[in-house]
């Protein structure tokens, strides 16, 4: 099928629902918005493009539940462990002696991330006194994030990598489990706020944070797209803070006017 589908047609679907819904997704890199839309025609068993561009322009519902089928949603708890050892042992402790420390998740998924990050400020006695919001452009991953609950086999994939952060505690410790889903405790989802936010259409908030984190959105963004980005995070992130990108995203050379690396190694940068 991948063959069956051509770039113009790609190029063309993104144009309608740019002019359709206001979304516009014609500046991200044209091969994973392929991949994305012969997944989706797979899924609802399309034999062309045409039937789903007809049912994407007619059928506003269908459209929204269905954004997240034109990207991959790269996350998981304690997605690559080191990472979340030097967020513990070297990023929060320079923030220890602030009032308050405010954290935005950007393109937070269905909320591994978000709960992850929880799990560490509890760690290091930092959760009550922070702030973190969690934004996506799909309102159907946010609803799941925000219900933080997750199924047995999820959870299974996710024990190794826990593990390797944890090796001394137990699931149990962070999630309570029934018969079908581990759901997280009540303290670690206290202080979030959930948003719909496009990173590409919608402006900077007003507040400003000293972790950002942005992990394996940019991988969809062609050049110029993630120049914009960067320059929109740049400008949420206070004087000495940190933004947290995704071991596929890769930093542009005008990235490096904005952010300084921190740790290559695990794609942390600190802002200029």
């Amino acid at each position: 099928m991948w063959n069956t589908v051509s770039d113009e047609e790609i190029k063309a679907l993104m144009e309608a629902i740019r002019n359709r819904y206001d979304l516009d997704f014609t500046n991200y890199e044209i091969k994973s918005l392929k991949r994305g839309v012969v997944r989706l025609m797979m899924k609802r068993k399309m034999t062309s493009i045409l039937e789903l561009w007809s049912k994407v322009l007619k059928d506003r519902e269908f459209f929204l539940l269905t954004i997240d089928d034109l990207m991959v949603n790269l996350t998981e708890l304690f997605r690559n462990p080191d990472a979340w050892v030097i967020i513990k042992d070297q990023i929060l402790p320079k923030f220890a002696s602030d009032r308050h420390l405010n954290i935005w998740h950007a393109g937070c998924s269905t909320g591994e991330e978000v709960y992850t990050m929880a799990f560490v400020l509890d760690e290091v006695n930092m959760l009550e006194k922070t702030n973190r919001l969690a934004t996506d452009l799909s309102s159907k991953v946010l609803a799941k994030a925000q219900k933080a609950d997750y199924s047995l086999i999820v959870m299974q994939n996710y024990l190794a990598p826990f593990l390797k952060f944890f090796p001394k505690r137990k699931m149990e410790d962070f999630f309570d489990y029934n018969a079908l889903s581990a759901v997280v405790k009540d303290k670690y989802r206290k202080g979030i706020t959930f948003k719909n936010h496009n990173l590409v259409h919608d402006s900077a908030f007003s507040q400003h944070y000293q972790v950002v984190f942005c992990r394996n959105v940019m991988i969809y963004f062609d050049e110029q797209l993630k120049i914009e980005v960067l320059k929109l995070l740049h400008k949420s992130i206070k004087p000495g803070g940190f933004l947290i990108i995704g071991y596929y995203d890769i930093m542009p050379d005008y990235g490096k006017q904005l952010f300084e690396a921190y740790d290559l190694g695990t794609k942390i940068y600190r802002k200029i």
